[in-house]
């Protein structure tokens, strides 16, 4: 049984423990999507710190047609936000790519998701700040993140949480319920999560925590993608000379 209560107040003081020893007196960045993971995450922060040491990031990329969910969070929790449209800055990039290069899909997918992190590493650098990473247990399995994209930050509240475990922590917290329960989308290709990966989180999680999947060409769908992925979890690996 997942023991939410005792959970949500381990992670409190491990946030806690994280600045007193990595950045004392420092602020709290946060990127803000307005789904589930960013709400529960900056709602963390502001348990551990206070809402006056969270900065709420909202990056559009152009129109963002949930950033509603955005607003309405940052000032659900009454911290202090900046607002960066990122699409300049993407479409700068973009343009400046060699004419005679084939700009993949999969490029101009993740390319905003690592803009957004330079731009929360820029405004934590201007405001004494330390970047939370907001990637779950249950993206991260499946590699279901952009590397030095969402996936970087300097600490990590909810990535040993699955989906299922990050929503009951967020009601708890007394987070509105339309954000917690609010269908994840990627904010980059226009579908949601689930539709780009094509599977529920729901099995997902079950697997995880359980390491049952009733479906055996599902079940090595997730071993594959696990495995294939795993590389954006570690460290970058050194070559390291023999003396």
């Amino acid at each position: 049984m997942f023991q939410a209560e005792k959970i949500k107040n381990e992670c409190i003081q491990w946030i806690k423990d994280f600045f007193e020893e990595n950045g004392k007196g420092c602020n709290a960045v946060v990127g803000i999507s307005g789904g589930k993971d960013s709400s529960v995450v900056a709602a963390l922060c502001v348990e551990a710190l206070g809402r006056d040491r969270v900065i709420g990031v909202l990056m559009p990329c152009g129109e963002q047609s949930d950033i509603d969910c955005s607003i309405q969070l940052v000032n659900f929790l009454g911290i202090k936000n900046y607002t960066v449209n990122i699409k300049a800055a993407v479409d700068g990039v973009l343009s400046a790519m060699p004419k005679d290069m084939e700009i993949t899909k999969q490029t101009a997918t993740n390319l905003p998701a690592r803009i957004r992190m330079a731009t929360l590493y820029a405004i934590s650098q201007s405001n004494n700040g330390r970047v939370a990473n907001t990637c779950n247990l249950s993206e991260d399995y499946v590699g279901y993140s952009t590397r030095y994209g969402d996936a970087a930050g300097d600490f990590s509240p909810i990535s040993r949480l699955t989906v299922e475990e990050v929503k009951i922590i967020g009601k708890l917290l007394g987070l509105p319920e339309n954000l917690v329960d609010k269908t994840p989308i990627d904010g980059l290709s226009g579908k949601s999560d689930e539709e780009n990966l094509g599977f529920s989180y729901a099995v997902l999680d079950k697997y995880i925590r359980t390491g049952i999947c009733e479906d055996g060409e599902l079940k090595a769908k997730f071993d594959r993608l696990y495995k294939l992925n795993r590389f954006k979890l570690e460290p970058i690996p050194a070559y390291e000379p023999k003396m």
